[in-house]
């Protein structure tokens, strides 16, 4: 049986209650996917893997040697999903030098504008799973990838109706973006292994309540099986081999 990080976190009333209720149906795969990768910058993993108490003296937002784990799990899925012509699209933050447009993030965190400058340099992408020419970037100020956005626009464009999801903080900004995909009729896998927090009962949680009611959450191997056996694009056939 498969066992998911909730698991250890539900009382037995939560169990027959979500059961009887028929939450956590899978709706499954889309036809066309496009992979998103949350956030995952210096910023939220720090620029090396270490405990995360440590990683959090000199990067705040760290979620230390999960989001290494993490990032290991997304290189595999981009090696997956770019040779069958996946689309990929990454997000990560924007702030201003002088910290105007923090917002109300400034609000719950008393080291959201600690060293501005830092942090402007911390939402580059992590160089292990950097974007590649024919990848989207998607730079946002809150929580999820489409407020504010031309995310939509995109997956318009691009003929999408479902994302693979990863990256971090599960119970954050990949929890506010499942949502709002889910809003516009978009089907979300969430990768297990391919989705970090900086706590772990917050992350088993978000993952429970976006199975439960926003998305299919899924193991690595199922997510690479599935890419694996997509079709390759025709317009990625070398002409040679497409006339044979």
């Amino acid at each position: 049986m498969t066992k998911y990080p909730w698991d250890d976190y539900l009382t037995e009333r939560d169990k027959k209650v979500f059961s009887a209720a028929g939450f956590a149906s899978r709706a499954g795969f889309g036809k066309r996917p496009a992979v998103i990768v949350v956030d995952v910058n210096y910023n939220f993993v720090g620029d090396k893997p270490e405990p995360i108490l440590e990683s959090i003296k000199e990067w705040s937002l760290s979620c230390g040697e999960e989001g290494w784990t993490g990032i290991r799990a997304i290189q595999k899925i981009l090696a997956a999903a770019r040779p069958k012509g996946v689309p990929v699209i990454y997000t990560t933050g924007t702030l201003r030098d002088d910290g105007f447009d923090a917002g109300s993030w400034a609000w719950k965190n008393a080291r959201t504008v600690e060293d501005i400058g830092k942090k402007q340099l911390g939402n580059e992408i992590v160089a292990d799973i950097a974007p590649q020419p024919q990848d989207l970037v998607i730079r946002k100020q809150k929580p999820s990838g489409f407020f504010g956005t031309p995310l939509m626009s995109f997956l318009t464009d691009l003929n999408v109706d479902s994302l693979i999801v990863t990256g971090t903080t599960t119970s954050g900004c990949v929890y506010a973006t499942v949502v709002d995909a889910f809003s516009y009729n978009l089907r979300s896998m969430v990768v297990e292994e391919g989705c970090f927090d900086r706590g772990q009962a917050s992350h088993a949680m978000a993952l429970m309540n976006m199975n439960a009611k926003y998305a299919d959450v899924i193991k690595l191997d199922e997510t690479l099986s599935y890419l694996n056996g997509l079709p390759v694009p025709a317009s990625m056939i070398p002409k040679k081999v497409a006339n044979m």
